[in-house]
């Protein structure tokens, strides 16, 4: 699988602390390795847009589509609670 960053995503992502930055990219690299992984959480956000939602810690989440043997990164964000 690859990655790709949309530039909403690109934009988001710069809005955040270094420390969560690399907490994501530990993240992409579970998911690269297995979207199954427990510390993600992966499921599906939007069913009906095939999106899907993942944790980076506690409080961020991030936000994607599977496409053509490709993540699509869509957003990253604070999660509601």
């Amino acid at each position: 699988m690859k990655i790709f960053y949309s530039p909403h995503f690109q934009r988001s992502f710069q809005k955040f602390s270094q420390e969560i930055r690399l907490k994501f990219r530990k993240q992409i690299d579970y998911l690269l390795e297995d979207i199954g992984h427990p510390s993600l959480k992966a499921k599906k956000y939007n069913r009906s847009r095939q999106i899907w939602q993942a944790r980076v810690d506690r409080n961020i989440r991030f936000y994607f589509l599977i496409k053509n043997g490709t993540y699509i990164l869509l957003d990253i964000r604070t999660h509601p609670k």
